[in-house]
């Protein structure tokens, strides 16, 4: 039990001014014990165990949700999901939980949002891990090229779950859509035309064609810490789903020597 906190406030008070700063000491004392406790309890093994696995069992269990949105699981959406799997290199004890859990999201009496609550519970206070989940789910939806309506419905569901805006919701889709294009062929992707392509390289940074110098590259450092695999597996992501975050960043970097090199010849 810490108490440290307390003892060193309640005696600078004391020294300062007798009984009433001690005490007022030893309130702030007993707030800073606690908010280390908090701390150092976020840091534990215990704590990135759970937070691992709230994310792993989300993930999963979303996907198998997102390919039921249509009424039925088809063939095409199994083997999509099966090669994301494997894109993602995943253990194989991991993977057997992966298709336990799809199965799982997939079934009719499965509740997104008990999921979403409890993501939001263990994982809501780390930002990257949020919105790569996001990330994750748009790209295997889009893994056929296309997106339909329902899966658009339910991903605007499971974005609004997580807290984030139908407007941030709209921005990053378009970003995906866009960096995918600089992904080397990702099943399913075509890869943009000579006339569209700077274009496409401004969406995937989610800045305009007029933003500043600063403004580009201030958006490019954000995603490409964002997309960080050391701070992702830092904030509880597992290990071997990292594969995609880092598949990302080179498309984010790609995008973005796109503009600088356009940009060095105005």
């Amino acid at each position: 039990m810490m108490i440290l906190g307390k003892i060193i406030g309640a005696v600078l008070g004391f020294a300062m001014g007798g009984i009433i700063p001690a005490l007022i000491g030893l309130a702030v004392g007993h707030l800073f014990d606690r908010g280390y406790a908090q701390f150092q309890a976020e840091g534990s093994p215990e704590r990135r165990q759970e937070i691992e696995k709230c994310f792993f069992d989300t993930l999963f269990t979303l996907l198998g949700h997102l390919a039921k949105a249509d009424g039925r699981v088809s063939e095409e959406e199994v083997r999509q999901t099966e090669a994301y799997m494997s894109e993602l290199g995943l253990t194989p004890e991991h993977r057997r939980e992966a298709i336990a859990l799809f199965k799982q999201g997939s079934d009719a009496d499965f509740d997104p949002e008990a999921q979403l609550a409890r993501f939001r519970a263990v994982c809501g206070r780390r930002a990257n891990l949020v919105r790569m989940l996001l990330v994750y789910l748009v790209n295997i939806a889009l893994a056929d090229g296309e997106l339909d309506q329902a899966e658009v419905e339910a991903l605007r569901r499971i974005a609004a779950g997580l807290g984030i805006s139908s407007a941030m919701f709209e921005q990053l889709l378009r970003m995906i859509r866009a960096q995918n294009s600089f992904g080397g062929q990702r099943a399913g992707q075509q890869g943009p035309s000579r006339e569209d392509e700077l274009q496409r390289a401004y969406e995937a940074l989610g800045v305009d064609p007029d933003a500043s110098d600063a403004q580009v590259k201030r958006a490019y450092r954000k995603l490409m810490s964002q997309h960080h695999p050391d701070k992702l597996i830092g904030q509880g992501m597992p290990d071997d789903m990292v594969k995609e975050a880092t598949e990302r960043s080179q498309e984010i970097r790609t995008a973005y020597d796109l503009i600088t090199r356009s940009r060095s010849g105005r």
